[in-house]
């Protein structure tokens, strides 16, 4: 073996440290890169650019999944498990990032570093795992705001009963109080609804979460236990099964992610919407909303501690590290989430993470009143915004969870004895992942 010394060891290094994709999209003739991605009507338009990749660098993409990301992760793990990680890009999310530490290449060998910089540095944070860059992020920067149909608050007759039914004016609301009220005032089953909520997986523990911590709870305490089995806990999850047991939520939506309450929304029959920036342009597109036209939106409510709610994560897309052509795999991921596709994303309401797509957006909302109104109210709800607990099982727990949650939705368990079964079944998870 050879050693180098002195200047020769410093060329040696910045060698090294240069991304071998330093020039993108580069060329990679008659490579094809297997992919698994996230699926749904939202992110059509973006992986309309694939072709354009191909074109430009000679290679084929081969989409084998198209799929939500729970249903993905399910995917990951049993390929994982199989050891069949014969495909080069993924989906990820913040959220489900933490538990393939494996699973993902560190991307800052592979992309260059004044590429990376363009990013939001906050959303490059939280990309990385363990000092490792696992993803890039989309225009995807999500935390929820409150969407709502702007004609329920300008009718005279149903402001003058709301005032007499519940003592104050009829307007967005500001406390998830008032979305309880709202809710069942406008609710006309099963013909029209108050809201709705994602009813499965992570999304229903995801919206628990949020709504605890506005309730002045913690979902794990500060020595890792599970600590949302408590006062503020069981009126968070009141709070869903409250409306429920009041029909002011579809009969179904135990059943429901983000792909059935988009749609939920966009057929006009659901008052008040909590829902991702990523939806705004669907929602006020005539060619796929009833809604259109009649779109409000607000910042997301407060809980009865003053806190709003505020859970957030980012999708973005990542290289495996078993890829054989992870040049090429590195190139489609900056593709997907360079500043041309961040402007279609962003065009369709999803907020980038990319500073000058910000600015881009900033400037397309002073000529159009809705969008201006959209990124006002992200803007606002981004300064709430919390990620989830940074523990690699949180989709473990988060399995365990929700099935109890469920449970006291659907009227089968008090909310106090689902929840102290979710925290036992909890516990169990993290003692047999070492953590307590």
């Amino acid at each position: 073996m050879k050693f180098f010394g002195g200047a020769s060891a410093l060329a040696l290094a910045a060698f090294l440290a240069t991304p071998v994709a330093a020039q993108m999209p580069g060329k990679f003739d008659g490579v094809t890169i297997d992919a698994k991605l996230i699926g749904g009507q939202q992110y059509e338009a973006l992986y309309a650019r694939i072709a354009e990749w191909e074109a430009a660098t000679g290679a084929k993409v081969n989409i084998l999944s198209k799929k939500n990301h729970f249903e993905l992760d399910k995917e990951f793990k049993s390929d994982i498990a199989s050891g069949t990680i014969n495909w080069c890009v993924g989906s990820n999310h913040t959220s489900f990032a933490p538990q393939y530490p494996s699973l993902y290449t560190d991307l800052t060998a592979l992309i260059p570093a004044d590429e990376i910089a363009k990013f939001v540095p906050a959303n490059i944070g939280a990309s990385t795992v363990d000092g490792r860059l696992v993803m890039l992020p989309r225009a995807q920067f999500d935390v929820s705001a409150l969407y709502y149909q702007k004609s329920l608050y300008q009718d005279d007759a149903k402001k003058a009963a709301f005032k007499e039914k519940y003592g104050y004016d009829l307007a967005p609301p500001k406390t998830w109080k008032e979305v309880t009220d709202q809710a069942i005032f406008f609710s006309d089953p099963p013909n029209f609804y108050g809201t709705q909520f994602a009813g499965k997986e992570e999304g229903l523990n995801g919206r628990f979460y949020e709504m605890l911590v506005a309730e002045g709870g913690e979902y794990i305490d500060g020595d890792g236990k599970p600590a949302f089995n408590s006062e503020a806990g069981i009126r968070a999850l009141d709070w869903f099964v409250n409306l429920y047991k009041a029909k002011a939520v579809p009969a179904g939506t135990t059943n429901y992610l983000w792909d059935e309450l988009g749609a939920g929304f966009a057929s006009g029959t659901i008052a008040i919407n909590l829902d991702w920036p990523g939806w705004s342009g669907y929602f006020n597109d005539p060619k796929s909303s009833k809604a259109a036209g009649n779109v409000g939106v607000v910042v997301q409510p407060a809980g009865s501690s003053g806190k709003h709610t505020g859970w957030s994560g980012a999708h973005g897309f990542s290289v495996t590290e078993s890829c054989p052509t992870k040049e090429a795999a590195a190139s489609l991921v900056w593709w997907l989430t360079n500043e041309d596709s961040q402007k279609i994303e962003a065009g369709n309401g999803s907020l980038p993470t990319r500073g000058s797509v910000w600015d881009w957006v900033i400037a397309q909302a002073e000529t159009d009143p809705y969008k201006k109104e959209v990124l006002t109210a992200f803007q606002e709800a981004g300064t709430h915004a919390f990620p989830v607990p940074p523990l690699a099982e949180w989709i473990e727990i988060s399995n365990v969870v929700y099935p109890e949650l469920q449970a006291a939705i659907l009227g089968d368990k008090t909310s106090k004895e689902a929840l102290d079964t979710a925290a036992e079944k909890a516990t169990q998870v993290l003692q047999d992942a070492g953590k307590l």
